[in-house]
């Protein structure tokens, strides 16, 4: 690992798509090391294993979805500052309630806009670019 890359941000996506998976990877890797899970469980393992700085988080997800493992995550002290972006094809005002309510920090719809995504990730963060 190159000590650059030690000093980017880590960024885990949290999506059951690998299609996903992948355009976020594509989208966010010159800028943040870029982490992936497809399940809520693996996420959770991820972010007590490494130092994530942000966390995308789909709704819709087998088994636990994506509000229920922010909740999970806003419970524990530790996260509880985390930033949180749901990124989801659920794009009505009463989805983005369910986020807000659940603790994420923004909501983003799929598909998702490459420089916005990093715009908002970078806000969430307070960096300035």
């Amino acid at each position: 690992m190159s000590v650059n890359q030690s000093l980017q941000p880590t960024v885990l996506a949290v999506d059951d798509s690998t299609v996903m998976q992948g355009l976020v990877k594509q989208a966010l890797a010159d800028t943040y090391k870029v982490l992936v899970a497809d399940n809520a469980v693996d996420a959770l393992s991820i972010i007590y294993h490494n130092k994530v700085s942000v966390l995308l988080l789909d709704v819709s997800m087998p088994g636990i979805d994506g509000l229920e493992l922010c909740r999970t995550i806003r419970s524990i002290p530790q996260f509880q500052a985390l930033p949180i972006i749901m990124l989801t094809a659920r794009d009505g005002a009463f989805d983005k309630v369910q986020g807000r309510l659940a603790g994420a920090t923004e909501y983003l719809t799929k598909p998702f806009d490459t420089e916005q995504l990093c715009q908002t990730i970078a806000s969430v963060l307070n960096v300035k670019k």
